[in-house]
This record gives structure tokens, C-alpha cells and sequence, in this order.
């Protein structure tokens, strides 16, 4: 049994991994992920299927427990979210950063503990405010106007409510424009450079229903590099600064959201944790001790970074079709199940796995089954030229916006989720089955 190393060239530095830690190759052409073969995994539960390595998502917790030890750490859960990844994540001390009424319960019913969530949304609907009153969720974090004397009638005169203020700091970060969110022009937060933040923030001091406990902000997503995260905390207490001179106001939490990014082809790079919690703290110290103010308590919100590296898709090919130049590998699943490489152009590395591959490696197209010329899952990826319907292809990186952003596109059906972990594999979330989807249209 040999550990799966990562291909490095000497042109360029070796990027992150994007396999989990506990995969192997048994037997040559035949990967095992947590001691568990994907090839038995796809006989045992069929494909498409997701396979979560529960190591690998529990030591991703701890790195960043380590990593930032004064903080709270905050999963992010609409990266992926099933009862079995609120019980780990709850276990290994982090907290949870929830969107909606559905998140929030889901988490709640299986026994996370309330206090340690965080409400988000750019437009939260009653049900949401009022499910995270009714549950009694540690914070809430306003991100419009109009929020504000809502959530304190809901709240009610007798009540409290904590609270944060999402915050627009004026930074462009992101691995794509639609997942950019630290600029003026998208729909979230409130703006520092327009004072609209600031406004906010004085009609919430006169709320006193509600308690505001800290401000928050989301710079973008898929970042690997520090240095915007560095910029936010300048601007944000530049904000608190400004807010201590104004009111008087000594805040004592800073939320820098989360966005950190992931490789999901070899080389490709990764953001540095432990370099972010260095230079971030340092920043912290620095900027609150220019400003005169106490220094908040940091609180930071991954999801990807602890979801993504952890999961494995695995697909059976369907068929292959050469169409001029170009040739395309057709799988059983797509973008129903993983909508990211249409929405973002995102680019994987999928492997054959379940036998070895004797043809000469040529680059192909591996697409899906729906019927959408854009339901491309990776393009010139290196696979084996022998590669034919019946063959197994994985791929790494699959654990955060996939099935969390699944659909039922032409009516497939969701795959399920396998965790494994020391050989065992366990059925967490089942395939969304013909009758599943039969079973919800009621009329005629």
C-alpha cells in the first residue's frame, strides 16, 4: 500500500494537496480514501457518489483551533451541511454560521448548541428571524437597514438580542466575480465608505433590544492570499475607531467571514492558515494599539477550507465520444450535482480509479449527463487514453458547493453522502430517490 503523492514539477512550486491525508493507492490504479476503496464505495452505494473522509474534516477543524486559539471559529455551513458535520464540527469546538431557518434547525435538532451560531443573510425572511429567535441563537448580523427595527419588534420589549453589523470594507478578493464580496457593487453588507455602515450602527444603539457586540466582514471567496484580509482589519478598526470616538462605543468582537481558498488541481495553491492567523493577529494588535482601543476578539468563518479537501465525487462513466479534436468523456453525474465549474469555471483533475490505466494519458473532456452544452465538469484533464463506459472516474476537492448547491435538473436525483474513516464507510445523507421527487408534485 503506498501513500498518494501529488505530481511536482521543477518549473513550478508544489501546490496544496487536494487529496484527503488518509488516501492511498492499495493497489496500482485504485485509490482508497480512509482506508476504504472508492471502487468498493461505488459497488456498495452506487454513482455519483460523495465520499466525506470524517478525518480529514476533523483535523481541518483542529488546524484552524490551533491555528487561531483565541478566536471562535465559526464553520461555515452552507459549504455542506448534514447532521453527521454539525456533530463533528460541534465535537471539535467550533461554532456554526448559518443562512437560513433550514440550516439553523437541521444543526439545532441534532444538538448543536444554539449560543455558539450565527445567523447570516442578506435578506432574511420572518421565518429565519423568527426560528433563530425561537432557538435562541447567539448572534444575529444585520446586514440592511431595514433589518434593524424588524428584528426588534420580533425581538419584543422584554427581550435582548445579540447582534453584528456586516460590513462593506471596499476590498476586491475572490477567485471569480460572482464570489466577490467586499465591493460596494453587490448585495451584501453595508458600506464603510459611504457611512451607510456607520448610520446603521447609530439606529442600533437605539434599539434597546438589540445588543451589537461586533461588526462583521466577508471580503470574497476562494482567497489564497493573506494581504486582503490584512486590508480588512485595517479598515474595520479604522470603523471601530471612528465608532469610540463618536459614541463611546468599545465593541468587542471582529468577524473577518471566511473565503479562505483551496487547490483543486495539483499545483495549484492554497491559503496559509497559520501565516493568516500570524499576520492577521499582528495586524489586530498593531492597529487597535494605533487607535487607542481595546482589541476585539477575532472570530473567523471557514467552510470550503474545512469541507472541500475532505470530500471525494466519484462517477461512472457513460460514454466516450470523439468529436474532432476533442475528446469527451460523459459521466453519470454533472452539473446537477456540481453547478461550480458552469457558474465559476471552475477547473478539477479527475482520476480513473478501479483499475490501471494502460493507454497513453491524453487530455479530455469530462462532462455530464444533463442536456446543457455547459455541463462541463473538467476540461483537459489527463486521463488514461483506454479510458471507456463502465470506468470509474474520482474527484478531489468535492466536499464544499456541490451537493449543498445541487439541483434537480432534468429530474436525476441527488447522490448521497458516505463518510468513511478506518476502514468503515456509513451511509450519511441517502440518494434522493425517483420516488423522492414523484412524492412532491401534488397535482394534476
Amino acid at each position: 500500500m503506498t501513500t498518494v503523492h501529488e505530481p511536482t514539477t521543477t518549473s513550478a512550486p508544489a501546490g496544496a494537496p487536494v487529496w484527503p491525508a488518509s488516501t492511498t493507492e492499495p493497489v496500482r490504479g485504485d485509490l482508497a480514501v480512509g482506508g476504504v476503496p472508492l471502487a468498493e464505495i461505488a459497488d456498495r452505494f452506487g454513482t455519483p457518489v460523495y465520499v466525506l473522509d470524517e478525518a480529514e474534516a476533523r483535523a481541518r477543524c483542529r488546524t484552524y483551533r490551533d491555528a487561531f486559539p483565541d478566536a471562535d471559529i465559526l464553520y461555515a455551513a452552507k459549504a455542506f451541511l448534514c447532521r453527521a458535520m454539525a456533530h463533528w464540527t460541534a465535537e471539535e469546538g467550533l461554532g456554526l454560521d448559518v443562512c437560513s431557518a433550514g440550516e439553523l434547525e437541521l444543526a439545532v435538532t441534532t444538538g448543536f448548541p444554539p449560543e455558539r451560531i450565527v445567523l447570516h443573510g442578506n435578506a432574511k425572511s420572518p421565518r429565519d428571524l423568527d426560528t433563530a429567535l425561537r432557538l435562541g441563537v447567539g448572534r444575529i448580523v444585520i446586514d440592511s437597514p431595514g433589518e434593524i427595527a424588524r428584528l426588534a419588534a420580533a425581538v419584543g420589549p422584554q427581550g435582548r438580542q445579540k447582534v453584528m453589523v456586516r460590513v462593506v470594507p471596499g476590498i476586491n478578493a475572490g477567485g471569480h466575480e460572482k464570489i466577490r464580496t467586499g465591493t460596494d457593487d453587490q448585495k451584501f453588507g453595508l458600506s464603510l465608505t459611504d457611512g451607510h455602515a456607520a448610520h446603521a450602527i447609530a439606529r442600533i444603539l437605539g434599539q434597546p433590544q438589540l445588543r451589537l457586540t461586533g461588526l462583521h466582514c466577508h471580503v470574497g471567496s476562494q482567497i489564497t492570499s493573506v494581504r486582503p484580509y490584512v486590508v480588512a482589519v485595517r479598515r474595520m478598526v479604522g470603523l471601530m475607531s471612528r465608532l469610540h470616538a463618536q459614541h463611546g462605543l468599545v465593541l468587542p468582537e471582529l468577524d473577518l467571514g471566511g473565503g479562505h481558498g483551496i487547490a483543486y488541481r495539483p499545483g495549484d495553491p492554497a491559503l496559509d492558515v497559520t501565516d493568516l492567523a500570524r499576520r492577521v493577529r499582528t495586524e489586530l494588535a498593531e492597529a487597535c494599539g494605533r487607535a487607542g482601543i481595546p482589541v476585539p476578539r477575532l472570530v473567523i468563518e471557514p467552510g470550503r477550507a474545512i469541507a472541500g479537501p475532505a470530500g471525494v465525487a466519484v462517477y461512472r462513466v457513460l460514454a466516450v465520444k470523439h468529436t474532432g479534436r476533442t475528446v469527451f468523456v460523459a459521466v453519470d453525474g454533472g452539473m446537477s450535482d456540481n453547478p461550480r465549474p458552469a457558474l465559476y469555471g471552475v477547473r478539477y483533475a479527475p482520476r480513473l480509479v478501479g483499475r490501471r490505466g494502460t493507454g497513453r494519458p491524453a487530455r479530455m473532456t469530462v462532462v455530464g449527463r444533463h442536456c446543457e452544452a455547459g455541463d462541463v465538469l473538467a476540461t483537459d484533464a489527463e486521463l488514461p487514453g483506454d479510458v471507456r463506459p463502465g470506468d470509474l472516474l474520482a474527484v478531489p476537492a468535492a466536499g464544499a458547493y456541490h451537493l449543498s448547491m445541487a439541483s434537480g435538473y432534468n429530474l436525476v436525483g441527488r447522490p448521497p453522502v458516505v463518510a468513511v474513516r478506518d476502514g468503515l464507510a456509513r451511509l450519511l445523507v441517502r440518494r434522493e430517490s425517483l420516488e423522492d421527487v414523484r412524492s412532491r408534485d401534488v397535482g394534476l
